[in-house]
Order: C-alpha cells, then structure tokens, then sequence
C-alpha cells in the first residue's frame, strides 16, 4: 500500500546493500517519520488502523483490503504483465525480435476499452444476421412439401433445389470470406445481407419453378458469407479474456433461427386460405407468406449493421490508423460512460500499424485511363489479392493445423446434417408405414347404379368393376385402382392427393371439373373418354391436412441445443476449446449408437434432441478456434474456406443419409458414429488458443 507520508520524506542519498536512513527532523515522532505538530489530537475510537491509512473519508475502500487480499484491477494488471513477458519470451527464443507488436498492442487497448454497451449492442447487430443464416437452412425444407404441388416440382427437381442451395452457400462462404480480408468486415456484411434480402423477396412471387430455384440460389449465395464475417467482426471487438464465452453466446443465435423458422412455418404454411390467386398465373398462398416472413431477421440486421462502425482491426491491418483510433476511443466512452464513469480519458495517442503496399498499387493504377479501365485494374487486383491470400494459407506454419481443423470440420459437419436430414425423414416413413398399414384392399368388387358422394382415403382397388356410377364432389387420397374397368361412369368435381389410375379401361366415361389428367393415368386404355375443363398442372389442395410433426421436430431440435449453448459458453474459458471440441464428438458419437434402439417415433425425436444438445458444443469451440488460429489479413478468408467445408460435407451426409430411408439404419447410424470418433480424437490435437492474443 502506498505511503501515506512518502511527500514528506526526504529522499535518500545512498547506502550500503539497501539499507537508507532517514534523517531526523523536527517535530518528528519516536520513529523518525515527520508529521504536523499542529494536527488535531485524535480519540481513539477515531483513530485509523494501520490496514486503512492513506484513505480519504470519501473514498470507497476495497473491502478485500482487510484480509490482504488484492484488488481485481491488480490481479488484471499482474495477469496482462505476465502474458506480455511470456510472449516477449517466446519472441526472443524464436529470434522474432523485429516482429511488429501490434496484437500485444492492441489486446492491452481492448482491455482498456472494457467490454460493456458498445458489445452488448454488436452482440445483438452480429445475433441477428446469425439467425438469418439459420432461418435460410431451414426455409426450402418448409416450402418443399407446398411449393412442389404449387409449381409441379418433380422429385428430381426437389433434390435440385436443396442441392443448389447448399452450393449457393459454400460459394458464398469462399467469396465474401475472402473478400472481406480486402474490403471490410462491416462493408461486405452490408452486401450480403442485402443480396439475401433481395433475392428471397423476388422468390416469394416467383409462379415458375426455373424462377424460384434461381432466386433461392442468388439468396443462399448472399447468406452463405455471413458466418465468416460475423464471427470475425466480433471476435475483433473482443477481449481475450471474454472472447471464448462471448463467441458461444453469439452461437445461440443460430439456434433462434432454427426455432424461428420453425414456429413461424407451423403457424402459416398450413393456412393456405391466408393467400391470393389472380387468375391462374399469379398465386400467393401460406408457403410465399412464410419466406416473406423470413427475411425479417436479416432486414433487422441491415439497419443495425449499417449504424455499426468497421472493425478497428482490420482497419490498422490495411494502415488506416486515424479511422481505426476515433473507433475505439467511441468504443472506450461508449462503455464507460453506460458504467457510470464518464470522466476516464482514452489515452492511446499512438498505434503501430505493419507495412503494406496493396492499397498504394490500386490507387496508383486507378489515376489513369478511363473510368472502365480503372474499374477493371481495381477489381483485377482485388481479385488477385484474395487468391494470394487463399494460396498463403498453405504455408508451413499453418499447413498442418489447418489440415486437422479442415478435417474436424468436415467430420462434424458430415454426422450433424446427414443425420439431420436423417431424423425427419426416418420420422416420415415410419407415418408412411403405419399409414400403409392401414390400408384398404378391395379385390374384385362390382359396384352398379351407385353414387359415390363421400371420400376415398388410402384404399387399393384391384380387378374391380364399376358401371353406371357416378363420383361427384368427393376427395380422393392415397387412392389407386389397378387392371379395373370404368364403363359409363361421371367424374365430377374431384379433388385428388397421390391418386393413380394403373393398367386400367375407361369406356365412355366423363370427366368434369377434376384434376384427374395425363400423369394420373398409367398404362390406361381410353374408349370414348372425355375431359371437360380438366384442372391442368399441379393445384394445392386446401383441404388436405398438413402434417404438423415435421415443424414440431424441427422446433424441438433447435430447442434442444439451448443447454448446450449454455454449458459451452460458461467453460469454454475454463477447460478449453479442444476439451469442448473433443468431448463433444465423442459423446455425440455415443449418443448416435442409442439411435439404433428407437423404433418409434418418440425415440427418434428424444434421441434427436440428445444428440443436438450434445454436438452444439463442438460447432460452438470450432467456430472460436476457427477465427483464434489464424492472422488476422487471412481470418476471414479462412473461416470461409473452412465453412465452404462444411457445407461440401453437408452435401454429401445428406445424399448419402437419405438413400439409406427404407433400406437400413445401421449404414447411416455406424457412419455417423465413425465420423465423428475420429473427429473428436482428431481435434485433441489441435492447439489450444485459449491465451492466444488475436495475431
């Protein structure tokens, strides 16, 4: 503690091995030590302990100080001191004494800076562009079962559009990622939640599928960058000591997407009364409404974002120290000033920045020629830049841990989204086959003069016989008739769901006002057949019931991840990213083995939210060591790439998953269980970052 009368000593001249003496003065007390003669006499219930001399009455005193204990500013100080020397350490043993000191630097300023409003405030901006990319994974898997009987989508042309979109994603990851290490984190955010904006609102209108897949690629190319930049841009506003827990909360926002998408899909794509038809050629039913409703998250996050400063880091990386120091002095009062202590002063007049020489080139070059050529030279050398930084990622350094985080990532990636397409469909044809195990057989019935004024469901007509009858206003569901005959019969009004008409003969019989048309009869023999105004082309059936148990899995397995969001982001500082990273695998890996005891579709949902409360914890370590790992001229770009990864591997679990539907789970099951075993012992070999100052 500091000496309450060092004023009033006088200094030492010199001694022998540290031993000063103080000469005595006058009016000094038996010890030697001065003090005023004419100080007021104390009583001694008044007097100061020696524990708290040197503290005014108005000074609020660390209560610690009783027991000798340090206060928190002091442990903060000793632990910073302690990492400088360690790195100045570790410098001079690998000869880097010329490095620049400009992450030192700059982790000591965020320290300063403190973490408070202007975080809190980013966290939410960043949150909600994370949810948009959660809500986009989820949107084409909503509308399939809608938009394919609005736009006649055929299977072949379903599997397209998931396919598409999932590129769309990994092509957008490797653009924007690696645009961003050029352009800006803030800069390039604003384009990419722009262009998914744009493009999901044309794909609410568009009538043609060629149309749609179009617009939902162009959107899925938008979003796909945000995860590389959102987590880059925060990461750098960030402290270390509160960089790990506060990149897992960000995490959750991803979740919320999920839940979001999912609740939203269960309370409007059912109601198709909800649309609008003009005409035959321009409709808006309840699916057009939900992927309207969608872009809400990403709209919130535009405005937000675009009253968000750019990252100081990037700034100081590409020289631009004066923007660079007015943001983080905004930053300092900002939270300062929300603590209730706005008179501290941002101190630093001065931060080093490295040498660079691109932005020079470009605007050397863009002085000359015409305004095309300018465009040209710049967006050329921009484009150059981004490749070299792509190539310089395969450098010595980082070769090998980039190779174990590439196949850690793709090994998690491949066991969540194989399995997650996995659950849902395993839970359809379990309804398939309990559904077709209802099913009604009739086998050589003869039905005369007889009025069919009630509906047909899931019912197999084989070799029957049916004269002089007459169906009107009726549904037909889930109906076939095999090798019948149709002899003067009246088709009237019919509304029909997977209804096929096989190896039948139709004798003068008459359609009218029915959907039943070419692709609803197969190997038919027509005689004096007629169709008067037959509903050509696909037509949605608003009676149809929709089944609400895909939405309720969805919802429940984003739902599921919340206490894993939770764990990971309260020990993510404590135990470790790899520790995080590795337990989870492996527990996911055991939770993927209890997948071969659910024979119903309550275990199948209660396995699938095990599974994801347990797996999240290992995309929430991946993504902090993801942008810990690597400098910050290359953060961006590799993210990218390694979310490009990602969404490759997502490709492939879920063709590969899916054709496994019907046939066997062990396949997919033992799959999911080998991928992620040696994912997670993989990733207890990649280095830790918990104490790494962002390079």
């Amino acid at each position: 503690m500091e000496d309450p009368y060092q004023n009033n000593v006088t200094q030492p001249q010199g001694g022998d091995g540290g031993q000063f003496t103080y000469p005595p003065q006058e009016g000094s007390g038996p010890d030697g030590y001065p003090y005023q003669t004419d100080f007021p006499a104390k009583d001694e219930e008044d007097a100061a302990s020696d524990a708290t001399e040197g503290h005014d009455e108005g000074e609020q005193m660390y209560e610690g100080e009783y027991q000798g204990i340090p206060h928190p500013d002091e442990i903060k100080e000793a632990r910073r001191a302690a990492r400088m020397e360690a790195r100045r350490k570790a410098r001079q043993e690998a000869q880097l004494e010329d490095e620049d000191d400009l992450p030192d630097q700059y982790e000591n300023i965020m320290e300063d800076c403190g973490h408070g409003r202007f975080q809190w405030t980013l966290f939410a901006v960043l949150g909600l562009a994370l949810m948009a990319d959660g809500v986009d994974s989820y949107v084409v898997g909503f509308v399939l079962p809608s938009a394919e009987k609005d736009m006649c989508i055929t299977n072949a042309d379903k599997g397209m559009l998931g396919l598409l979109v999932y590129v769309a994603m990994l092509a957008g990851a490797l653009v924007w990622g690696g645009l961003s290490d050029k352009l800006g984190r803030r800069k390039v955010l604003i384009y990419v939640l722009t262009i998914d904006i744009v493009f999901s609102f044309l794909s609410c209108f568009a009538q043609g599928y060629g149309f749609f897949l179009f617009f939902r690629f162009c959107s899925g190319f938008g979003i796909g960058g945000s995860i590389p930049i959102v987590y880059t841009y925060f990461a750098e506003f960030l402290q270390i000591e509160k960089r790990g827990e506060h990149l897992s909360w960000l995490c959750m926002f991803w979740m919320l997407g999920g839940l979001y998408a999912s609740f939203t899909a269960w309370g409007i794509i059912p109601h198709y009364g909800w649309g609008f038809a003009i005409g035959t050629e321009v409709q808006f039913h309840g699916w057009r409404a939900f992927i309207l409703v969608c872009t809400f998250p990403a709209i919130a996050a535009l405005v937000g974002v675009i009253f968000m400063p750019e990252s100081p880091r990037f700034l100081l990386e590409n020289a631009r120290h004066d923007e660079a120091w007015m943001i983080l002095r905004n930053v300092h009062d900002t939270n300062w000033k929300a603590k209730g202590e706005p008179e501290r002063v941002f101190t630093v007049t001065n931060i080093k920045t490295p040498q660079t020489q691109e932005d020079e080139f470009i605007e050397i070059q863009s002085e000359t020629g015409t305004a095309f050529q300018r465009w040209t030279v710049r967006h050329t050398t921009l484009l150059q830049q981004v490749m070299s930084n792509v190539m310089s990622l395969s450098a010595a350094e980082l070769r090998l841990q980039g190779l174990f985080l590439v196949i850690v990532w793709f090994c998690l990636a491949f066991s969540y989204h194989g399995l997650g397409v996995w659950f849902p469909d395993m839970i359809k044809y379990m309804q398939y086959e309990e559904y077709e195990a209802k099913t009604r057989v009739f086998h050589r019935e003869r039905v005369e003069r007889f009025h069919f004024n009630f509906s047909l469901v899931n019912q197999i007509h084989r070799e029957g016989e049916y004269i002089h009858d007459k169906f009107e206003d009726i549904e037909m569901r889930s109906v076939k008739f095999e090798h019948s005959l149709f002899e003067n019969c009246y088709f009237e009004d019919i509304r029909s769901t997977n209804t096929f008409f096989e190896n039948c003969t139709l004798k003068n019989t008459v359609f009218y006002n029915t959907d039943l048309w070419e692709e609803k009869f197969k190997d038919c023999r027509m005689e004096n057949t007629t169709f008067l105004h037959p509903k050509k082309g696909c037509h949605l059936n608003f009676q149809e019931e929709n089944d609400i148990v895909i939405y309720l899995v969805s919802f429940l397995g984003s739902l599921a991840v919340l206490p894993g969001n939770i764990i990971s982001a309260l020990f993510m500082d404590k135990i470790g990213r790899i520790k995080i990273i590795g337990g989870s695998m492996l527990g996911s890996a055991a939770c993927s083995f209890l997948l071969l005891l659910s024979f119903s579709q309550g275990a199948v949902i209660c396995w699938q939210c095990l599974f994801y409360a347990v797996s999240v914890a290992a995309w929430n370590g991946l993504q902090v060591i993801s942008v810990e790992v690597y400098p910050t001229a290359k953060r961006a770009t590799a993210f990218g790439i390694l979310n490009a990864v990602c969404k490759f591997a997502a490709i492939i679990g879920s063709f590969i998953f899916a054709s496994f539907i019907g046939i066997t789970r062990i396949v997919p099951i033992f799959l999911a269980i080998a991928a992620l075993a040696c994912g997670g012992l993989l990733a207890l070999k990649l280095p830790e970052t918990r104490e790494k100052v962002l390079s």
